[in-house]
Formats: structure tokens, sequence, C-alpha cells
């Protein structure tokens, strides 16, 4: 009992942290839902809800296009990261080689360069192997992610050596070793940094800006600054970034299994 009444004012602050945290979610989702054009929050709860803005936004030009581009931009960036990052991983945990040290700190440093740093030199490579306004332009120059590399090392450093041992002594071949012993055991920490990738790229705004400069390219991030500039309610803008929340959710529902099981893994080790 003692224990309990201990525990309230954690549990009451991390309710009105939760209530904090919320709240601009909540207030967006209303003034989505409100007639456009009448006074809603900060200024009076809405008279009555309405999924017209909703409608008004699916059925527009550009925005079914702009989520499309960054649905293709995130995953196929989060396929490709998660590939590479654990075969990095791998081989920088469990891999002896000739300056595996220094190539491993040495692009551990690229962290803290800053990516507005090196944006106009990426532009102007990306630019002369005409990859302006591509897929390839958009998504090539951002695959090179060394905090995953770094995650994933970490989290197989962690793994016994004698899995590997005797997977060599069975005269199992590299990918099999990587497809059959780090893939399965890393599950967990691949489904949390495919998390965090996807919204990286899906909120993703200063390179799709720079590089996608038609509406075949151009992403929902930079396609909804483009609704700010016209004379756009703030009703169907708000119904506008609420969608955009939608794939975010569903992503951190279908892998929230795998977000829990990799806190209980850590732990454990």
């Amino acid at each position: 009992m003692t224990r309990t009444r201990r525990g309230w004012p954690l549990i009451a602050l991390l309710g009105v942290l939760s209530v904090l945290t919320v709240s601009p979610f909540a207030a967006m989702l209303v003034v989505a839902l409100s007639p456009a054009g009448k006074p809603t929050l900060p200024v009076r709860w809405p008279d009555s809800l309405t999924l017209d803005n909703l409608t008004r936004v699916l059925s527009a030009s550009g925005f079914v296009g702009w989520t499309v581009n960054s649905l293709v931009y995130a995953l196929v960036s989060v396929v490709i990261i998660l590939l590479t990052a654990s075969m990095a991983g791998y081989a920088f945990a469990k891999k002896r080689f000739p300056g595996r040290q220094a190539m491993f700190w040495t692009f551990l440093a690229t962290m803290m360069v800053p990516f507005q740093a090196t944006l106009i030199p990426t532009f102007v490579l990306v630019n002369s192997l005409d990859g302006v306004d591509t897929f390839w332009g958009l998504i090539v120059p951002t695959l090179a992610n060394s905090q995953a590399v770094f995650l994933m090392r970490q989290f197989i450093l962690g793994l016994p050596d004698e899995l590997f041992d005797a997977a060599k002594v069975d005269g199992a071949s590299e990918w099999r070793v990587y497809w059959t012993i780090v893939v399965p055991l890393t599950r967990p920490v691949l489904a949390t940094l495919g998390v965090f990738v996807f919204l990286w790229h899906w909120n993703d705004f200063l390179w799709p800006l720079v590089v996608g400069q038609s509406d075949a390219t151009r992403t929902l991030t930079v396609g909804l600054t483009t609704l700010r500039t016209e004379e756009i309610q703030l009703s169907v803008l708000m119904a506008s970034a609420a969608i955009s929340v939608v794939p975010c959710l569903v992503v951190f529902f279908l892998l929230q299994r795998y977000l829990v099981n990799s806190i209980a893994m850590t732990g454990l080790k």
C-alpha cells in the first residue's frame, strides 16, 4: 500500500505529460473535422463536426500522388538501409580484418557532420548524374546511414560468438550465417530501426524539397507546404496533416510487439 501511494505522484506526472503530448494531435483532429470557415479552436469548440475536409483533401489532384511518393521514398529506403546496415553491423561486430576499427570510427564520425554542410556538394553530384527530379536521386543519397550501422553493430556485438563458430564448423557460408543467424536474432532491433528510418524519411523535408522539383517526385511534406501558399482553409490544411500522420501510426502499431521485445532483450543484456 505504501509503495502504491509513493507511485501516485509519478503516475500523475506521466498522466499530465501524456495529456500535453496528445493535446496538439487532438486539436489538429478537431480542427480537421470542423466546417471550413467556422470559428474553432483555440477560439471555441466547434458546433458540429464534418468529414468534408477529409473528403476534399483525398479528392485533391496532388495529395494522393504526394502520398504515394512519400511511401515509395520511405519504404524503399527502409528496406535498403536495414539490409545494408545489418550487413555492415555484422561485419564490424564479428569479422576481423585490417583497419576495421579505423574504418568504423571514421564512418561513425560522419554523424558529427550536419547534412546541411554536405547538401550543396551532394546536389551538385546528383545533378551531374541527371538525378534531379528522379526517385533514385531522391533515395540513394540518404542510404548511407551511420546511425543505423552503429545500432546494428552494438546489438550484434552482444550475440554469442559460439553461434557463429558452430555455423562455420558446419560449413555454412557467410550468406547463410547472415540469413539464418543474424537476421532472426536481430529482428527486434531491425523492427525498431525500421520504425525510426520510416519516420525519418516520411518526415524528411530539406532533401526532397531540393531534389523533387515537380509533382512527379514531390513528397507529402513538401506538397503540404505548397498548400500554404494558396488560399486554403485552415481546417483543410489540418485535415491533410491528420491524414499524413496515419501511415506513421499504422507502422508503429504493426511493429509495436517487436519494439517491446527489443526493449526487453536490451534489459536482459
